[in-house]
């Protein structure tokens, strides 16, 4: 079983967390990352662009010029798709981008991106993430002070506004709770800086 080191928001050791095998120790799937980021991606987009078709631009009822004898292209209307402000052929419509991935490979995506956080020794627990007030200052210095001067994911075991709005204003740092954490952003943070608590209540729901 792994076992981190807990700090505190000072960055002094206080403490160990023996960490679930099941969690934060499996073998990290590449292919079934790549399937979770991809979907996450795919199911942020809104899928409302739209082009016009010939049919639904305004204008070019009547044929240009007759058929025979002027020397120039036949041509039945002035909507056609190579004509200026013509319709646009085979543009995009609204549609739906949504991929479902089934419950067990969620799961599995999770547990094998905190596992390549723990492996790669880019994951620090905090014994806890607490704010008087609200005060950027504050995170500022904790983030210093453990080590998570990149891009970090903060990870809580619930919402805490205080806190939540201190990191707001700190370039690269995005925060979550233990109950909506997803493999996209931790992937995408240099340092996962999880509770202690938080790291509790993912190993309870997950092991």
């Amino acid at each position: 079983m792994p076992s981190l080191k807990v700090v505190n928001m000072a960055g002094k050791e206080v403490g160990d967390i023996v960490l679930s095998d099941e969690v934060f120790g499996v073998e990290v799937n590449a292919a079934i990352l790549h399937a979770a980021v991809r979907a996450y991606l795919m199911n942020q987009r809104q899928g409302t662009q739209s082009t016009k078709t010939r049919t639904e631009v305004s204008g070019g009822g009547r044929k240009p010029w007759r058929q025979k004898g002027t020397g120039r292209a036949r041509q039945g209307s002035t909507r056609s798709p190579q004509w200026t402000h013509g319709g646009v052929a085979l543009g995009p419509k609204p549609r739906s981008y949504r991929i479902e991935l089934n419950k067990k490979t969620r799961r599995n995506a999770l547990k094998s991106a905190l596992s390549d956080k723990v492996a790669q020794n880019n994951m620090i627990v905090v014994d806890a993430i607490l704010a008087e007030d609200y005060k950027t200052k504050t995170m500022t210095a904790m983030l210093a002070a453990v080590g998570a001067d990149k891009k970090t994911l903060v990870v809580l075991p619930e919402n805490d506004s205080k806190v939540v709005k201190s990191f707001a204003n700190i370039p690269g740092v995005k925060t979550t709770q233990a109950h909506t954490i997803n493999v996209y952003d931790i992937l995408n943070a240099d340092k996962l800086v999880i509770a202690k608590a938080a790291a509790e209540k993912i190993q309870e729901v997950y092991a």
